[in-house]
């Protein structure tokens, strides 16, 4: 299983960043390449957060928690 881990800013309070595993049926068949290309699920997930910032993301294969930013 592909994990996206995003790493979320407050759009009230910029400095305010944290990672958060994303995880959805959306991202069920995900593969790598299309995780690391910025895909559209992503995207479609943003939107139902839209008090939050997209920094970035990363793939990970298999079972990571999240750290704090």
């Amino acid at each position: 299983m592909i994990k996206i881990i995003a790493v979320l800013c407050s759009l009230s309070s910029p400095a305010d960043c944290r990672e958060q595993i994303v995880t959805t049926s959306d991202f069920a068949d995900v593969s790598v390449q299309s995780c690391l290309m910025g895909m559209p699920q992503l995207a479609e997930w943003m939107k139902q957060h839209p008090a939050e910032r997209l920094a970035a993301w990363r793939c990970v294969v298999g079972n990571q928690n999240s750290r704090g930013a």
